[in-house]
């Protein structure tokens, strides 16, 4: 059994978990301004929690390409009453952001069990200040800043660059004194890489997890690399290839899928296990 110690939570990653995403923002890709009222966001969370989530990933901060600068103050602004709020819900919950000031705020009013981070704790301070506290961390790769990311991204060899950058803030977090079973990390689907780059990732999920050592977490919900595949611009009926997606992830070993799209990703999960269940007792 895989086991990833959480902030209060100790979760079973024998099989695959799902992160219910909360976007508090006016501006996210796919849902931005539908849940930037705390009453909203509360009842929301709610909702993906009785749909399966196991996480909840809390935003204040839209990273899509070309995305506006938003204040740390403007963004703790969002999130604080939101991550008070889910406290009660039972289940852990995920600070999505790569400021170390909004970390700290969080960290020190005892908000988050994890934080998630584009910038794999980049940012000046933020390493030894997660490093101290006893939350999990996920590491994410991306290539250049949300403004400029997705212009003309390159690679001479995508797998092994994205496993290599990986494995080495996971070694530096090791270094740090955090615990290997505290950390995740994040190939970063859609963040400087082109559609070529995705799928590459996508198929070569397990040397990404060979590399950085560490079980992974995988974010393909709604994005544009499908829709350039599918020919549907609109995020929010990329539904069909985002359930796909996620099934093909989870396949290829991720152990945390991130999604906006809970209840229909659970139930293929489900499938899926029951599937595997009979799999395996045919062939002992």
């Amino acid at each position: 059994m895989t086991t990833f110690q959480c902030g209060r939570f100790a979760l079973d990653l024998s099989h695959p978990l799902i992160m219910g995403i909360l976007n508090v923002t006016p501006d996210s890709f796919s849902d931005g301004g539908r849940f930037d009222r705390c009453d909203a966001a509360l009842l929301h969370a709610r909702q993906l929690v009785a749909e399966g989530a196991g996480i909840l990933d809390i935003g204040g901060e839209s990273t899509r390409p070309g995305a506006p600068y938003v204040s740390p103050e403007d963004e703790w602004a969002r999130v604080a009453p939101v991550l008070e709020a889910v406290r009660e819900l039972g289940v852990p919950i995920s600070l999505d952001t790569r400021r170390a000031a909004v970390m700290r705020a969080a960290l020190n009013a005892g908000l988050v069990d994890l934080i998630n981070d584009v910038s794999a704790l980049e940012d000046e301070g933020a390493l030894p200040l997660v490093a101290k506290a006893q939350v999990g961390i996920c590491l994410m790769h991306k290539q250049g800043n949300p403004g400029t990311m997705q212009q003309k991204p390159e690679y001479e060899d995508v797998v092994a660059e994205v496993g290599s950058y990986l494995a080495g803030r996971v070694a530096l977090c090791l270094q740090a004194g955090v615990a290997r079973g505290r950390i995740l990390v994040d190939p970063g689907f859609g963040f400087g890489k082109t559609l070529a780059h995705n799928l590459s990732l996508l198929a070569n999920l397990a040397e990404i997890e060979r590399r950085a050592g560490v079980p992974l977490l995988v974010g393909l919900s709604r994005k544009s690399m499908l829709g350039a595949i599918t020919g549907e611009a609109e995020p929010a009926l990329r539904l069909g290839a985002s359930v796909a997606a996620a099934m093909e992830a989870a396949r290829r070993g991720a152990k945390i899928i991130r999604v906006h799209d809970v209840k229909a990703t659970h139930q293929a999960l489900q499938l899926w296990a029951v599937l595997e269940s009979m799999t395996s007792s045919a062939v002992s």
